[in-house]
């Protein structure tokens, strides 16, 4: 049986993202500081780039006009370069046949009358010298674009680096892991210890997530089967860690925290003790009456108990990783001139860039090195790529806010209560631009409104069918469900039967299971754990 070979064409559509492409991407998605870092990061590696000092006018600044000029003489450069290649090839075939003469000098013979050397200058015209022969330039790129190189200054200096003196943040991991190291536990108990310690989450807690996302208590099985140890060993580890600064750490749920801190400072046996160990859950319910009944002891001294509870920490690993803090600058204004809202992109602070116009006369240059020219090519086209790409995503970002704001304006006047449900893919369609575009436009980037300062995204939200058929935001649902629950009786908490029934009296159509989940997205307790008993 003979196999045939066939050859077919095929036409395919494929999409390809070119370097440019991706990159323009990446830009859109950066807030102010992080274009601000990306910029000044491109300009310490692109000689051909420069940043506008201050007090300058902008002139050398290249426009649309002139970047697409420049393109038309980089394409212009390669096709000269393709004509000096072929020339140089017809150039080397003509030397091979003058094979060694051309290291061959003719004597100079010397003239009665006349010195022998070059003849007079008068025989040839003056030249202008030009200033770009005298630079080496092949020196100057090998050298001082060099990543290693030192300027003399810092080569005879030896100056402290400024990050010596900065202390690293220390985390929980790294805080337990210190003090293990400083044990005299077995190894077997310090691998265990390890594994202990790797578990941990932010709080501290032994926990693990559920595929369903509950959180639950990991078990030392669990810890076993996944790392392949001895469960006594363990069992020893888990002692030893729990031993550690900050006590409560390694705890599988909140009652073992607890437990611990207060076995810590002697309290074992006392009404504390005996509140958290056996009456934890009526100390959430605020049921203070039945835990005093319970342990027949007068509600003051239940409630004194519950005071000194309050000095215990509930998260022992957040002091270790506390989460830094969070430099929010407002990339675009939103303000009111007269009668119409106004939208300015903040560019302050932002480096100002420009085409370093000294470089650009090499590249239309024959006698320059071969390889600067295509290094100055290079880079040229790599900052006209940059410099579009800012420009580019400064109007995009400006088209998509106009969108935005232009169906935002209640809000803008009056508050939360008039934010409308807006999607991204009405916006996109109106900008006419695809929907991820506008959600990277809009991606970790804030807006200076009269209401406050804001994340672009919180004014994208679903629609709920409000009062006489219009559409109400679904943030606003939510803000409605919170402010009801604020302002119910303790003593008599609201359930999520009557929150849907007051809701739906206002004219918003929800279920009852809507508003749990809005109560659950809002991190609010159900009614029975609202509720205190007085």
């Amino acid at each position: 049986m003979h196999q045939r070979i066939n050859l077919n064409l095929r036409v395919s559509q494929k999409q390809i993202l070119t370097p440019g492409l991706v990159q323009m991407v990446s830009v859109l998605a950066l807030n102010k500081l992080e274009l601000r870092d990306m910029i000044t990061q491109e300009v310490v590696e692109n000689p051909l780039l420069e940043e506008i000092a201050d007090g300058e006018d902008g002139d050398g600044l290249a426009s649309v006009e002139e970047l697409a000029a420049l393109e038309t003489q980089t394409a212009q450069s390669a096709d000269r370069e393709i004509t000096e290649a072929t020339s140089e090839s017809h150039a080397e075939a003509h030397s091979a046949d003058r094979d060694g003469f051309e290291d061959y000098t003719a004597p100079a013979v010397e003239v009665a009358g006349t010195p022998a050397g070059p003849e007079p200058e008068s025989v040839e015209p003056l030249r202008e010298k030009d200033s770009f022969e005298e630079i080496d330039f092949g020196a100057f790129f090998d050298e001082y674009l060099d990543p290693g190189y030192r300027s003399p200054a810092s080569e005879d200096v030896e100056k402290p680096s400024f990050e010596n003196f900065l202390a690293t943040p220390t985390n929980l991991t790294d805080h337990l892991r210190w003090q293990l190291s400083l044990t005299g536990a077995n190894e077997r108990v310090k691998t265990a210890a390890e594994a202990i310690i790797g578990n941990l989450d932010e709080d501290g807690f032994l926990r693990r997530a559920t595929p369903e996302g509950t959180v639950v208590p990991m078990s030392l099985e669990d810890v076993a089967e996944n790392t392949g140890l001895a469960l006594t060993d363990l069992e020893e580890g888990l002692q030893l860690v729990q031993q550690f600064d900050p006590i409560g750490v390694a705890a599988r749920d909140l009652r073992e925290c607890l437990l611990a801190q207060l076995r810590s400072i002697g309290m074992e046996g006392s009404t504390v003790w005996q509140v958290v160990h056996d009456y934890l859950p009526q100390v959430q319910n605020r049921q203070i009456k039945d835990i005093a009944k319970a342990l027949g002891k007068p509600v003051p001294v239940v409630e004194e108990a519950l005071e000194f509870l309050k000095r215990l920490d509930p998260r022992p690993g957040q002091r270790y990783n506390k989460a830094e803090p969070r430099l929010i600058e407002p990339d675009v204004y939103v303000t009111k001139v007269g009668d119409d809202w106004q939208i300015i992109l903040n560019e302050e602070d932002l480096p100002q860039l420009r085409l370093n116009l000294s470089y650009r006369k090499m590249l239309g240059r024959g006698n320059a090195d071969k390889d600067v020219r295509n290094y100055i090519k290079d880079r040229y086209t790599s900052a006209m790529q940059l410099m579009k790409n800012i420009e580019q995503r400064k109007q995009t970002i400006l088209k998509v806010c106009h969108a935005v704001f232009s169906r935002q304006e209640e809000f803008l006047a009056h508050g939360i209560d008039a934010l409308k449900p807006m999607m991204i893919k009405e916006v996109a369609e109106e900008v006419g631009v695809h929907p991820s575009t506008v959600s990277r436009a809009v991606a970790n980037k804030y807006a200076h409104t009269p209401q406050g300062v804001l994340e672009l995204r919180y004014f994208f939200s679903e629609a709920v069918q409000g009062p006489s058929g219009h559409e109400t935001s679904l943030l606003v649902l939510k803000r409605r469900v919170k402010k009801m629950i604020e302002e119910e009786d303790p003593s008599h908490p609201l359930t999520d039967d009557q929150i849907t029934r007051m809701l739906q009296s206002q004219g918003i159509q929800v279920t009852r299971r809507t508003v749990a989940k809005y109560r659950e997205d809002l991190k609010i307790p159900s009614t029975h754990q609202r509720r205190v008993k007085n």
